[in-house]
């Protein structure tokens, strides 16, 4: 399945607060091909990008978000879950934790072509690095969490940012 990228980022820079989040569509382990962009207007969107599945960090973060999707959904936000892997990795993947409540993206091929849009491709080592973007309703950037190598996203920075975008669209 190839990943649709619209609008590919220079020199694989990545994109900062208060940019418009690049446009993507890709296959995901549950829910078929998803885009970006149908979110807009809709939810705020946190997407998640990790190294690979079957990995120790991996394994804590993503398992992680799934315990606290009632959360996310509470606050009219999409999560998203994306790395390199084949969607019948991530399948194999959510089956052995008992099932994901949100979507495992394959950016398989092109290889990390959606990563690299968003500046977060490890050329080193073929995966992406560990990056958390929040996207309001909008399509914007509003926050990026990008923690040091081997550590997992604080998920109570994330959630604060997400109330926050919340609290500034009731205000609206």
């Amino acid at each position: 399945m190839n990943a649709a990228v619209e609008g590919e980022t220079a020199n694989n820079k990545m994109p900062n607060v208060g940019d418009t989040a690049p446009d993507f569509t890709l296959p995901s382990h549950n829910e078929g091909e998803l885009n970006l962009a149908w979110y807009r207007g809709r939810k705020n969107v946190v997407l998640a990008f990790y190294p690979g599945d079957w990995t120790p960090g991996c394994s804590n973060q993503i398992p992680g978000y799934n315990k606290r999707i009632e959360e996310f959904d509470a606050l009219n936000c999409q999560l998203l879950g994306i790395s390199v892997d084949s969607v019948a990795c991530h399948v194999a993947w959510a089956k052995s934790f008992g099932g994901l409540h949100y979507p495992l993206m394959a950016d398989f091929y092109p290889h990390g072509a959606v990563a690299r849009q968003y500046g977060v491709f490890n050329e080193t080592y073929g995966t992406t690095d560990r990056v958390v973007f929040l996207i309001d309703i909008e399509g914007v950037i509003r926050f990026i969490q990008r923690p040091p190598n081997a550590a997992i996203p604080d998920n109570e920075e994330l959630f604060e940012q997400i109330k926050a975008l919340e609290n500034s669209a009731a205000d609206r």
